[in-house]
């Protein structure tokens, strides 16, 4: 449809208006859930030192080079090797020091025989052994110093997301502190004379508010915080004293719902024109958008108002922006090609994004049998992605390959 923007000229717009925010350090304790800022640098070397890979023998490869059944080698054990020990036990010809996984490599010895390959394995292993196997080569079951990381290098790239994994490596590497990506501060304001907070009694008129709920979820995953959320009516000022608040604490954006239409009761649209540009984007859900950002940066969202197109919008738009402003590198969820289970409509000239479910043969189906309904709350309860279907296409058939957006 002409005078509409693509989905991806109205990102391009969002994102343009991203600022770059100073990191913080944080202790690897506190880090989890936030984003690596600077690369992160080994300060001892993985592994520390030599150690063992196997519980066994420390011994010298020349000395059992040719052991076998037949023919075992012979060893004295001179020293008992466990995991945490500083000693470096010298090892002459002839000789094996028993040896923990984990513990130390004695300097003199250059390779590991595991215990199940000698006669009496643990219970035969202080005294003289008999090695029935020789190890596969020189080195054999020896972990390497800095075979993993040496120092200096980098072990994890700036825009990483620190989480379990993460973390462990980089303490694993000597690191207890990190500088990281500040969580984007948020506030989140639901506009609607009609709103009332969940299990209150509805009168005529009234629906419980679950945009604010939506979005304040919606907003933690993308590693934000929200600050303050608010409901506020269809008159007055209350979108623009929500955004001088939020310019007073000095948030990073401010995320409505509702308000942003064409209709006579459009708060945000009425009391934000001079900051917020008001379009149409060829998507469904979420045709109009509103958008803008303060002389200070902070990004001002406006999304239309019923709950899949505020999910929808956040997707698309929203979750891209605030990844961005932690440095993230991959902004976007992956895409699968997934087979239709069912056919459905779609809108003509606009891209749809619709609430879907992967059944047990790997085919997607809409979430709900109501539709595309942009007012289905229920359907995306229930849904685990989004069918995203070119503005090109009329009508899916069952079979038909399309775009997968998985959102666990």
């Amino acid at each position: 449809m002409s005078g509409m923007r693509t989905v991806e000229e109205q990102l391009a717009v969002v994102l343009a208006a991203v600022r770059p925010r100073p990191a913080v350090t944080r202790t690897l304790d506190e880090a989890i859930g936030f984003t690596l800022a600077e690369p992160a640098r080994a300060q001892n070397p993985v592994p520390v030192f030599d150690n063992s890979a196997m519980d066994g023998f420390a011994v010298r490869f020349a000395d059992v080079a040719t052991a076998s059944d037949e023919h075992p080698a012979a060893l004295q054990v001179v020293a008992d090797v466990p995991a945490g020990s500083a000693e470096d036990p010298p090892l002459a010809r002839g000789t094996a020091a028993r040896i923990m996984t984990g513990a130390p490599v004695p300097a003199a010895a250059d390779t590991i025989v595991p215990f199940e390959d000698t006669a009496g394995g643990l219970a035969d292993s202080l005294g003289d052994i008999r090695v029935v196997r020789a190890p596969a080569a020189e080195g054999a079951h020896v972990r390497r110093a800095g075979a993993d990381a040496a120092v200096g290098a980098v072990v994890l790239e700036p825009g990483t997301l620190l989480g379990a994994r993460q973390l462990a490596a980089l303490a694993s590497v000597g690191i207890a502190r990190v500088a990281v990506a500040p969580r984007p501060r948020v506030a989140i304001v639901s506009t609607g004379a009609e709103l009332v907070p969940p299990g209150e009694a509805l009168s005529r008129g009234h629906i419980p508010e679950s945009n604010g709920l939506l979005l304040a979820g919606l907003v933690a995953e993308a590693g934000a915080e929200v600050v303050f959320r608010e409901v506020v009516g269809d008159d007055g000022a209350g979108p623009a004293d929500a955004v001088a608040r939020a310019t007073a604490l000095g948030l990073d954006a401010v995320i409505f719902s509702g308000g942003v239409s064409a209709g006579a009761y459009e708060p945000v649209r009425q009391g934000l024109s001079d900051a917020m540009e008001f379009v149409k984007v060829a998507m469904q859900p979420g045709k109009p958008q509103g958008f803008g950002a303060t002389d200070a940066g902070m990004l001002l969202f406006g999304l239309p108002g019923n709950p899949v197109s505020v999910a929808v919008s956040f997707e698309v738009l929203v979750r891209p922006a605030l990844l961005r402003m932690q440095g993230r590198h991959d902004i976007h969820r992956p895409l699968r090609r997934l087979a239709a289970g069912a056919e459905w409509r779609t809108p003509p000239g606009r891209r749809q994004y619709l609430p879907a479910v992967i059944d047990a043969d790997g085919r997607v189906h809409p979430a709900t049998r109501g539709g595309s309904g942009s007012h289905l709350a229920v359907g995306l309860g229930v849904a685990t992605a989004y069918a995203i279907v070119a503005a090109e296409t009329d009508q899916v058939e069952a079979g038909d390959l399309i775009d997968v957006l998985e959102l666990s």
